[in-house]
């Protein structure tokens, strides 16, 4: 005869078994549902055997499909019409517009850069448009002339497909990938001095081990980015370790804004072989130049406009890098043509010019 504690004790193990298997039967349902997940893909770009694939992982491009997708557009305006120079005053960048493409340009542009803050962010309320109080004025004509000369003189990087202040903007007054000089820090030890730029947590290219600040060097000055010497030591090979790593973080950094491997440009055989890299390894190579013009020519010319907030800690301006414009994407806004909208932007290139002649309020 079962007692009654035993038939309890019973009954207690069947519920366990029976929770137990409830809960396999859930963990395997969660298995299965993540095996149905998009797998990750590979697409070959090279010799089999070379290890030259590009991954894709279709979750990262579904993530980033929003920030990449360029928002709706107004219809072109009639052709026509007086030149807005003619009607505004001190219009200095785009008087060659007729009124009707003046005035769409400034819409798309307050959608592209101040959607929250409207024509304000450039305009004092009630006060004369054509009046230069703010310095974001300023700032925006300098940003005008920037992307005509963008889209006139650096075709070998940009092509026809251009870009709009919204390529960078993304809907933000300041865009959101920027980047300024860095002040060395000094190491605990008098003796072992300047850090030189390593072993960082915070750093720029998300590797403590290479240089936190790859951009000053490369993308504000012009020094040469190289690994490999052409000669061997020591008859005229200076590419000491220190500049291989500043060389990596910089690569790091352009793999990462792209969202890309390293065999996007490079043959994985010999990196440093031209004849056998990717045509995309030309058109980054101009890709740096083009940034390298931008910062000299047109971001930092703007540090004595900026008010103190809006400067880096040492006092220039945020200047651009790859991450600006691509943000994670291999073509900005993935070849999005958003120029073919605004021919505005591509209108007669803008001469350079000092910025204590042209960028005082």
């Amino acid at each position: 005869m079962i007692s009654a504690g035993s038939l309890q004790r019973a009954v207690g193990r069947h519920r366990s078994r029976a929770r137990l298997g409830a809960t396999c039967l859930a963990f395997a349902a969660v298995l299965l549902a993540g095996c149905e997940r998009p797998p990750v893909e590979s697409v070959q770009r090279g010799y089999r055997g070379l290890g030259m694939e590009q991954v894709y992982n279709p979750r990262t491009l579904a993530a980033q499909a929003g920030i990449n997708t360029p928002p709706p557009d107004s219809p072109p305006a009639p052709p026509g019409g007086p030149p807005s120079s003619a009607v505004f005053k001190n219009v200095q960048v785009l008087g060659d517009l007729g009124v009707g493409e003046f005035t769409r340009l400034m819409v798309s542009i307050t959608s592209w850069v101040s959607p929250a803050q409207g024509c304000t962010y450039c305009h004092v309320p009630g006060e004369d448009f054509s009046a230069d109080t703010l310095y974001t004025k300023v700032v925006a004509r300098r940003m005008l002339q920037m992307n005509r000369h963008l889209n006139n003189e650096w075709k070998s990087h940009v092509a026809d497909t251009g870009v709009t202040c919204f390529t960078c903007h993304r809907g933000n007054p300041v865009p959101p990938h920027l980047w300024s000089a860095q002040p060395p820090h000094q190491q605990a030890s008098a003796l072992l001095g300047n850090d030189a730029g390593q072993n960082r947590a915070a750093a720029a290219v998300n590797l403590s081990s290479l240089p936190y600040d790859p951009f000053t060097p490369f993308l504000s000055g012009s020094n040469e980015i190289r690994v490999v010497g052409g000669t061997a030591l020591p008859s005229g090979n200076r590419n000491s370790i220190k500049h291989t790593e500043f060389t990596y973080g910089l690569m790091m950094h352009m793999s990462q804004a792209l969202g890309v491997n390293c065999t996007y440009c490079h043959n994985s055989r010999s990196f440093a072989d031209w004849d056998s890299s990717t045509p995309q390894r030309g058109i980054a190579w101009y890709g740096i130049r083009m940034v390298r013009d931008l910062n000299a020519n047109y971001v930092d010319p703007l540090a004595a406009t900026l008010p103190p907030e809006r400067r880096g800690p040492l006092g220039d301006t945020p200047k651009v890098n790859c991450t600006t414009c691509h943000q994670g994407a291999y073509k900005p806004l993935y070849g999005a043509p958003t120029l073919k909208n605004h021919p505005a932007l591509l209108g007669p290139a803008a001469a350079v010019i000092p910025a204590a002649a042209s960028q005082k309020p």
